[in-house]
């Protein structure tokens, strides 16, 4: 029921300006036995050197997450959007028909690092779409994107929620998972309990056919972590 993806064993690529791991099979890293989990299709956790960046290329029918974790995105794309992401700021790109766009660490000195996450869409095809939000650091589970932008989320063109989850030390939270559905959880930073397994910094667990389950920081320092809420 629970089904860990250790940090080591992920998918590497090294660019000498980017370096990336990746959760599920991306680019030049194929592993039929990790392709996605329900929708949710990439996690790659990217550092890029300073001044150095995704040139113009094309998207189409995926939600695109970026989450910051250290300094800044400068983005650009072909609907006209022109913005600057900064470290805790969210980012969805929804590609529909088709969008082109260039991503470059906006500083000069600054190493950046970032989360980038593909979900895919109940339907091809639409408008492109754009939309940033920074959602603060609130203990416990924040909503942070659903199909119906609720509680001030980001709307996903998916059955799917993304929850920023933010615990301090020896905390705890229960997450009740519904029915038919299951969820996946990506550690960023700290030492995270997940019901009676442990994961470390960049681990992720797959948790399907468990009706609930208690996450708990069982390490000294703020744990922080993504959690998707998947049919």
């Amino acid at each position: 029921m629970i089904a860990i993806r250790p940090a080591h064993a992920r998918g590497k690529a090294d660019f000498g300006w980017l370096q990336s791991r990746h959760s599920f099979s991306f680019g030049h890293y194929y592993d039929p036995a990790h392709m996605g989990f329900s929708d949710l299709r990439v996690i790659n956790d990217d550092r890029i050197a300073p001044r150095a960046g995704f040139d113009t290329h094309g998207h189409r029918d995926m939600e695109i997450i970026s989450y910051v974790l250290d300094g800044a995105i400068r983005h650009r794309d072909s609907a006209g959007n022109e913005a600057v992401l900064r470290a805790g700021e969210f980012q969805v790109m929804s590609a529909g028909r088709g969008i082109m766009h260039s991503e470059f660490n906006a500083s000069n000195d600054a190493p950046l690092h970032f989360l980038q996450i593909w979900i895919e869409p109940r339907e091809t095809g639409g408008e492109p779409g754009y939309q940033q939000k920074d959602f603060g650091r609130q203990p416990g589970l924040t909503l942070v994107a659903s199909p119906d932008g609720a509680a001030g989320s980001l709307a996903i063109r998916q059955d799917a929620r993304l929850y920023q989850l933010l615990l301090a030390p020896g905390e705890a939270l229960d997450f009740a998972q519904a029915s038919g559905r299951r969820s996946y959880v990506h550690l960023i930073r700290g030492s995270l309990q997940l019901a009676d397994v442990q994961l470390e910094p960049g681990d992720g667990a797959r948790v399907s056919q468990l009706p609930a389950y208690t996450l708990r920081n069982n390490g000294s320092e703020p744990l922080q972590a993504l959690l998707f809420d998947l049919a």
